[in-house]
């Protein structure tokens, strides 16, 4: 929601405002022979000078907003479809120039002399744009996820019984995420490490659908796990932006102007499905899995994968 404010009087054209929603997949200095490297995936155009709607009930915060702008404000609105995908860009390397590959949001107002005319070439003096972004945050927290694996060797005639899980199902950037680990080592070898990693999973649906994946976090924890004994216990780790400045190509949250931001949340869809526009990209959506792996051999790991929720809290009221 927004509020244009403008002196009206004298004044003959038509006012327009447009939330696009768009992938950039280049930067600006890679356009050539006039193709850009910026698609838009969703657009919806408003004419709000002269009103085309009447006068439309105004919601409280455009009462407020009115208040400041005066007789000379225009109230209008968008509804966004709960399909399009979040802000989201793709972290650049140290030598990148440019805006980053992403989706992001703009508002855009303009004056047009000819209010039906599309092929109209708008003075960019005639134009003001505001980035916005569009956000999801963390629905109430659950129970955890947990997977169990067992895995019997060549050499051993007895099996590793092993289990991870979370302590709840979504996590905050930045907050430290909590793997419990309970083993069974029914074998006569003695466990020596357990290491977990986190993996940051990101979709890019273009012309086909990618999955890119990014460690964003791994760490080692030597342990002595003696055969034939039970063995349970925690283990923390906190995948962070700031730990992975370097590595190109990750997911971010989007971000306006200079502020920092973190590492991509994950994209929760109402139905559960991946958003699919065709020859667009239409989605970053980043998911992030933790690997647990115990290492019992030289050469032989056991593996478990469990599924993270990565996102922002809910602000207070």
């Amino acid at each position: 929601v927004d509020v244009v404010g403008m002196d009206w009087s004298s004044f003959s054209a038509a006012v327009f405002v447009y939330l696009a929603c768009a992938f950039r997949y280049g930067s600006d200095d890679l356009d050539v022979i006039g193709l850009s490297f910026r698609r838009d995936i969703w657009m919806k155009k408003v004419q709000v000078y002269p009103a085309a709607d009447g006068n439309p009930t105004k919601t409280p915060m455009q009462e407020s907003l009115l208040k400041k702008a005066g007789e000379q404000g225009c109230p209008f609105s968008f509804q966004m479809p709960t399909n399009l995908p979040c802000s989201v860009s793709l972290h650049p390397g140290p030598n990148d120039n440019g805006k980053a590959c992403g989706v992001d949001f703009e508002v855009k107002a303009y004056i047009a002399k000819e209010a039906s005319n599309p092929d109209e070439v708008i003075d960019k003096k005639d134009t003001c744009r505001l980035m916005i972004r569009k956000i999801q945050f963390a629905p109430t927290n659950k129970a955890g996820p947990k997977v169990e694996l067992s895995k019997q060797f060549m050499m051993s005639d007895k099996p590793i019984h092993l289990e991870a899980s979370l302590e709840k199902e979504i996590y905050y950037h930045g907050d430290p995420l909590t793997v419990i680990v309970k083993i069974n080592n029914e074998t006569s070898k003695t466990i020596k490490k357990i290491k977990v990693s986190v993996d940051q999973l990101t979709s890019v649906v273009l012309y086909s659908s990618d999955t890119y994946t990014k460690e964003v976090c791994c760490e080692e924890f030597a342990e002595n796990i003696a055969a034939n004994s039970i063995f349970e216990k925690s283990y923390q780790v906190t995948p962070l932006l700031s730990n992975n400045k370097e590595k190109r190509g990750l997911a971010v949250d989007g971000k306006l102007k200079e502020e920092d931001t973190n590492l991509a949340s994950t994209t929760l869809r109402p139905d559960g499905k991946v958003n699919s526009f065709p020859h667009l990209l239409s989605s970053n959506n980043s998911h992030f899995s933790i690997f647990l792996t115990t290492k019992l051999f030289h050469f032989s790991d056991i593996v478990v994968e469990l599924p993270l929720t990565l996102m922002s809290p809910k602000p207070a009221g």
